[in-house]
């Protein structure tokens, strides 16, 4: 069976987007912290990316562009070339290469794509998404980016849960901007 991670930014004081749903603050990239990215981005050959509709849009509107692709190439080639997944109820096309739309039950059509083949399903952003598989407890993993920012309003990624979600780390990394990736797995 395939995992369900996700893979996030949040602050020091727990929100993974601000008041405005902007997200700029979590970018302080260095070259160690680029090289660490763009390994990630890369994935496995039969990795995938699931989106919630929102952070789709976001991510359809910069990482195909010229622009992405000159400032950081090797993030936007993996990320253009792995199958993306994007879970709506009002997206009727995707233009964004090998974006397929799901907009069956949330529960059925994850579950789905867990029993497909290929490895790793990776939720970046879509904290409503990730909210919604973490009360129906089919996410795997959760890897967060707890960025040295507090940001003193936003939203949290589990926005909405409403039963506690016990977990255990498996793994952390500090970087030198400060970044700390940990990584979680549910008890």
């Amino acid at each position: 069976m395939r995992q369900l991670t996700v893979f996030n930014n949040i602050s020091l004081d727990g929100y993974f987007t601000d008041a405005r749903s902007d997200m700029s603050w979590a970018h302080r990239f260095d070259p160690e912290w680029t090289k660490f990215s763009a390994s990630n981005a890369q994935g496995s050959d039969d990795g995938a990316l699931l989106f919630g509709r929102k952070t789709y849009e976001m991510m359809a509107a910069y990482w195909p562009t010229p622009e992405a692709k000159k400032q950081m190439p090797e993030i936007a080639e993996g990320i253009n070339r792995l199958p993306k997944f994007v879970v709506s109820r009002s997206l009727d096309k995707a233009d964004w290469n090998n974006t397929t739309i799901l907009k069956g039950d949330l529960e059925t059509e994850v579950g789905k794509l867990k029993k497909g083949s290929g490895s790793r399903i990776v939720i970046m952003g879509s904290g409503t998404l990730v909210a919604q598989l973490a009360a129906l407890r089919l996410i795997d993993e959760y890897t967060l980016v707890i960025v040295p920012v507090v940001l003193g309003r936003g939203r949290t990624l589990f926005e909405g849960l409403d039963r506690k979600l016990g977990l255990k780390r498996t793994r952390e990394r500090a970087f030198e901007n400060g970044n700390v990736v940990a990584t979680y797995v549910p008890e």
